[in-house]
């Protein structure tokens, strides 16, 4: 039972390849994943970002990701005032099916935000990003048709993987986006992205599988109700080859320390993956530091499989802010 749920996960990760990239509940936490054009839009000096993400663990190691980046605006004194010009590096890294097929990739991206009035409340901005990838398939966890014989399950095969183990290519990526401002407290944003420009070649047994687009329209806001409650709203689209996702939702802010620049907060919220899974999430924000934790539950027909059971996720965003520090509102959700 153990090795055809194996083979299961295998043949999951494989279409992989041709359907949907690793991807976070928590698609606000991971800004460089989501869009280059994030690149050092954010409100303070650098910012770190990190993610996991453990996705239907009643099926063993079905698929674990993990990523981080570190991204911070430049050449202040060069650039015009309240324009902003950033660049990032990040990484990830996702094991499908038991490790039997891994994905590793750094990448590094900039983007510049021109300021559309004085206050540098309104910004448009466009980000791109380089990636190189590399893909190893463990083969000796593999479990073939012939290994099973009229003698019984002898363990070994003919197949022969063609074009070795491992795989690399390079990416391109791309994004635009805008974030506005009515009053200099609260903000809201619109942007799109599309990884994999240049759809690149990659296959183990051929060369003939190209690396679909991924094309993602994303749009959110944070809005204070009062010194203590702040609403932070998100909502994501997102297509690749023929699969589809819809993601949003909201969660309340409770600024205990009353300090827009340096809050105190703990939030509560929930997101929806349409026709998939809800997604409750709880947060802490204190000196700079964000922690999230987020957990799905599956509510199409996988839930049977699942146990309803689609995976945990945890976030953490740090962004440093000298003490004399007076920023204008970014996107954060």
């Amino acid at each position: 039972m153990r090795k055809l749920v194996v083979c299961i996960c295998t043949l999951l990760a494989s279409q992989l390849l041709k359907a949907q990239d690793p991807h976070f509940s928590q698609f606000f936490a991971s800004p460089l994943t989501l869009n280059p054009a994030f690149t050092g839009k954010f409100s303070g000096t650098w910012r770190l970002a990190a993610n996991h993400r453990d996705q239907w663990p009643s099926i063993p190691k079905a698929y674990v990701t993990t990523s981080a980046s570190l991204d911070f605006p430049i050449l202040k004194s060069k650039v015009p005032d309240k324009d902003i010009f950033g660049v990032g590096i990040s990484g990830l890294t996702d094991a499908s099916a038991n490790n039997i097929l891994k994905l590793n990739y750094g990448s590094v991206s900039m983007s510049y935000h021109k300021a559309l009035d004085e206050n540098g409340y309104s910004t448009i901005g466009a980000g791109f990003q380089a990636t190189y990838s590399s893909l190893n398939l463990d083969v000796s966890k593999l479990t073939f048709q012939d290994m099973l014989t009229q003698n019984g399950f002898t363990g070994t095969t003919s197949e022969v993987i063609q074009n070795g183990n491992n795989q690399s290519y390079f990416d391109i990526n791309a994004g635009l986006l805008y974030s506005g401002s009515t009053n200099g407290q609260n903000n809201f944003y619109l942007g799109a992205s599309m990884y994999h420009i240049n759809r690149p070649k990659v296959g183990f047994q051929d060369k003939n599988w190209y690396l679909s687009g991924r094309i993602s329209a994303h749009a959110g806001g944070s809005f204070p109700l009062s010194d203590l409650l702040t609403v932070h709203a998100s909502v994501i689209h997102q297509i690749q080859n023929k699969a589809s996702e819809t993601t949003l939702g909201a969660a309340i802010a409770a600024n205990l320390s009353q300090d827009a620049e340096k809050p105190s907060a703990i939030y509560i919220g929930s997101w929806i993956r349409l026709n998939d899974a809800i997604v409750p999430y709880i947060g802490l924000e204190f000196g700079g530091l964000r922690i999230g934790a987020s957990y799905d539950f599956n509510i199409s027909n996988l839930k049977a499989a699942t146990a309803s059971r689609g995976g945990s996720e945890f976030s953490v965003i740090f962004i440093k802010r000298p003490p004399d520090y007076q920023g204008i509102p970014c996107p954060k959700f």
